[in-house]
């Protein structure tokens, strides 16, 4: 009765060391990522931080002017909800909406429908295309902003000739009313544009860049006069900061994922995906069948073992070198003892014939010809004799 040994593990199985030595690199470089996300996330944030918040001292806040306007008597309260920002429309406030595009176009929608009841002043600060046409129907935001941003007045509002050279620039506006007033062009496009409301007194004022709202600008050209002047018409000043916590925004549909991820996110994934496919096809197997090719030079039969036996080694594959020196050895035995070919590594059929042939004893060859792989390199070589001394004694006649 024979039995079969279990195989250990293979020797050839990567160790921890050697699975952190090829997985370094993609780490440190995964690593890498994260830290230069997370550093241009913290820079980003630090940036934005109080822009344009009449209670921030920053250099991109706007708290001088709010100190400036509490000296001339106008109050400013911020607010940063579309329902407060609305309730807070009246005939003696002056409305400024610091950030239009933040805001959904039904929000956008709604917002106008308190504006144009209003007969108080809205400012509307650096609007693009779709907000601009939404809050103030008539100008339209022109696409290429303006190259430079001090600019002259060029028009009869009184506020902008008192005020003289300011930094406006930005976006660039035309507009179809006739009385409405465009002041500070760049190329013949106006970056500042009043229009007055059709009933009341109301007016809706568009000022193509922020500049002359901010801390860091205030005090160059004419930027203070302008923005006391536009802000300080009316005696309560209203600081509406859109915010993406805003319930407001909420429609009460359900969106799917891919209606809620930015567009750019969505162009990214596919072009990824584009990317992902080209190194399929650049890393992937030719197709078709293979084409046999003449080799430039004659390669020895003993070069190709040797080498073959040099990468057994410098893997420690002792096993699996055992197993082809076995496989090898049983393929040749079998034609001489009278086993099929298909047979020769069935160890019922194979055993049986060479005790017979050998009159030897069954066992040992079981444990030389299926045995399990040796522990060490000098096992090897005495297993690979042996089986050159087995296959010699059976071609003997």
């Amino acid at each position: 009765m024979t039995t079969e040994a279990t195989l250990p593990a293979t020797a050839a199985s990567p160790t921890a060391r050697q699975l952190w030595t090829r997985a370094r690199g993609v780490a440190l470089a995964v690593a890498l990522l994260l830290v230069a996300a997370v550093t241009i996330a913290l820079i980003r944030s630090d940036s934005r931080h109080g822009t344009l918040d009449p209670r921030s001292a920053d250099p991109q806040g706007s708290r001088a002017v709010a100190e400036l306007l509490a000296e001339r008597g106008v109050s400013t309260r911020v607010v940063t909800t579309l329902d407060e920002a609305r309730a807070s429309a009246a005939p003696d406030t002056t409305l400024l909406v610091a950030v239009p595009d933040l805001l959904t176009a039904a929000q956008q929608n709604r917002l106008h429908s308190a504006i144009a009841a209003n007969d108080g002043r809205t400012v509307l600060v650096a609007a693009g295309s779709a907000s601009v046409e939404r809050l103030a129907p008539g100008v339209t935001a022109d696409p290429a902003t303006s190259p430079e941003s001090t600019l002259a007045p060029d028009c009869d509002l009184p506020a902008a000739r008192r005020a003289g050279t300011a930094d406006t620039g930005g976006i660039r506006y035309t507009t179809t009313h006739l009385d409405a007033d465009q002041c500070y062009p760049s190329a013949r496009l106006a970056t500042l544009v009043r229009v007055p409301h059709p009933s009341g007194s109301g007016e809706t004022v568009v000022l193509g860049a922020p500049d002359i709202l901010l801390n860091e600008r205030l005090d160059e050209q004419g930027n203070a006069s302008l923005a006391l002047q536009l802000l300080g018409s009316r005696p309560h000043l209203v600081w509406y900061l859109p915010s993406l916590a805003d319930s407001s925004t909420d429609t009460g549909a359900d969106r799917g994922l891919l209606e809620v991820l930015p567009s750019g996110w969505l162009w990214g994934t596919l072009q990824l995906f584009i990317a992902a496919a080209l190194a399929a096809l650049w890393r992937a197997r030719r197709l078709g069948p293979l084409v046999p090719e003449r080799l430039p030079v004659a390669i020895r039969a003993s070069e190709t073992a040797e080498g073959r036996a040099r990468l057994y080694r410098a893997a420690n594959a002792r096993d699996r070198a055992a197993a082809a020196l076995r496989s090898t050895t049983r393929t040749r035995l079998a034609p001489l003892v009278g086993v099929p070919a298909t047979q020769a590594h069935t160890p019922e059929a194979l055993l049986p014939a060479l005790s017979t042939h050998l009159h030897g004893d069954g066992q040992t060859l079981h444990s030389l010809l299926f045995g399990p792989p040796p522990s060490d390199d000098t096992a090897l070589i005495t297993l690979a004799d042996q089986l050159d001394a087995l296959e010699r004694e059976v071609r003997r006649p």
